[in-house]
């Protein structure tokens, strides 16, 4: 089978940690800028020298929501030197407060200003590869551009630049490699393998990590969600901007365990632990990208319902999270789980759709009922659009990752109690349909917030 457009994505690049509230409009810019640092730095010191300002160019989706979205607190974050998996995110969410904020930009010996007068927000139609692109660019004295970057933020925190190979580029091949479910499945059968077994496998060939490294940095995200939870449920108060919008989890928690005799108790707990851990992204708390930051609710909810109320073991979690990266891989490397392009559909369809198919391998599911299991969840979010109110990821973000758990959950539902073979549109299918409607879907519904649920509110 050919590798030439095989998937070369590590499970550790779709599953990131990192500071909330938006994968696209937070992760990502935040790397953008902390690389543009990087090469500051290794400017030659007479070209260096001539540097007196720094310009933050945003546009599409960056433009239209990255304030909402901590946009400029990211970008400035990381041209301080932080990066998202380290970074203090009470710190990060103190940036940028005051108009009046300057901030010292050091390379070379140089320091250079950067304060809200830096960033320019660019509106109307552009012409770039991608809806989210900033271009970063340090100015001379009367403004001649002495080095510049062009960055895209393409979903899930990862990024390209103009002229670079796209972030996770790596020139190592997997073990079994396959870029469509009908190719993957194909080596499942020659290769009397398990999906576990491939996937580890892969892995291996193409991070250079052990199984044993593997294991234990599945183990490191799965914690990571679930401490997410642990501090949704407890926290209350008002979330971070104009919304105001009070925090529901700890109420719903509550509710769920007085309620816990009851048949469909459980139901209730998973939506407390997914709004927990959505809420924590809305307020800037560090949470994983599942694929999104916008989707980091589904994975958390449903994972601490397995291990704290199913009591699945620590290995079949394992099992469920490789089974749910593939499916995630599937869809990146075919369609997209960017908001800018695919709409909602592109984020918390993803994650349903990857929620389903851990449930259903977790749960003793053939490779062919986890197909069916992640079809159903994302024919279920064909169309959903991403419409933001304010440009912050609450209204309609939070409340989406505890539907999006409740669907992936019935797809599990559905996909095992029936004859897989029954299913009559298959998953490379689906993605076939999700990647043209994501085509054609306005861009007034894919994360600019000026449509739909976007404008039926007027803030206070």
């Amino acid at each position: 089978m050919s590798s030439k457009n095989a998937i070369t994505t590590s499970l550790f690049d779709l599953f990131k940690v990192g500071p909330g509230p938006s994968s696209s409009h937070t992760i990502g810019p935040m790397k953008a800028a902390y690389l543009f640092l990087q090469q500051l730095i290794q400017l030659p010191a007479e070209q260096a020298q001539r540097g007196k300002m720094l310009q933050i160019n945003l546009y599409g989706s960056l433009s239209a929501t990255g304030k909402g979205h901590g946009t400029d607190r990211a970008i400035v974050g990381g041209l301080l030197g932080w990066q998202p998996h380290t970074c203090d995110p009470k710190q990060l969410s103190g940036l940028m407060k005051k108009k009046e904020d300057i901030y010292e930009i050091q390379f070379q010996g140089m320091k250079v200003p950067v304060s809200e007068n830096s960033i320019v927000y660019h509106k109307g139609k552009t012409s770039f590869p991608h809806p989210n692109t900033m271009i970063l660019r340090l100015l001379d004295e009367v403004g001649q551009t002495v080095i510049e970057g062009e960055f895209y933020s393409v979903g899930g925190g990862f990024i390209q630049q103009k002229g670079y190979e796209p972030e996770g580029t790596t020139h190592r091949l997997p073990a079994y490699p396959y870029s469509s479910m009908e190719e993957l499945q194909a080596h499942l059968r020659e290769g009397n393998l398990t999906l576990s077994q491939l996937m580890i496998e892969n892995e291996k060939a193409l991070t250079g990590l052990s199984e044993k490294e593997i294991v234990r940095k599945i183990d490191q995200i799965l914690d990571f969600m679930h401490k997410a939870v642990k501090r949704g449920v407890r926290a209350k108060g008002i979330l971070p901007g104009s919304i105001r919008l009070q925090r529901k989890a700890p109420l719903l928690y509550e509710r769920a365990k007085q309620h816990a005799s009851t048949t469909d108790s459980f139901l209730i707990f998973l939506n407390s632990y997914c709004l927990a851990a959505s809420e924590e992204n809305a307020a800037g708390s560090i949470v994983v990208t599942a694929p999104t930051s916008g989707a980091s609710g589904v994975f958390p909810g449903l994972t601490y319902l397995m291990k704290y109320h199913f009591h699945y073991s620590p290995q079949k979690m394992r099992d469920g999270m490789l089974a749910a990266g593939a499916i995630g891989f599937l869809v990146k490397h075919n369609a997209s789980i960017s908001g800018a392009e695919m709409g909602c559909m592109g984020e918390i369809g993803t994650a349903s759709a990857m929620g389903a198919a851990m449930l259903t391998y977790a749960a003793g599911g053939t490779i062919e009922h986890v197909e069916a299991a992640a079809e159903i969840g994302i024919e279920h979010h064909l169309g959903m659009t991403c419409d933001p109110i304010g440009g912050y990821v609450q209204i309609p973000c939070i409340e989406r990752n505890a539907m999006g758990a409740a669907k992936a959950y019935n797809a599990y539902l559905l996909a095992m109690t029936i004859d897989p073979g029954m299913q009559k549109i298959s998953f490379d299918s689906v993605i076939k349909v999700m990647r043209a409607t994501g085509r054609d879907m306005s861009k007034k519904y894919k994360e600019t917030s000026e449509a739909g649920l976007a404008l039926s509110v007027t803030e206070c």
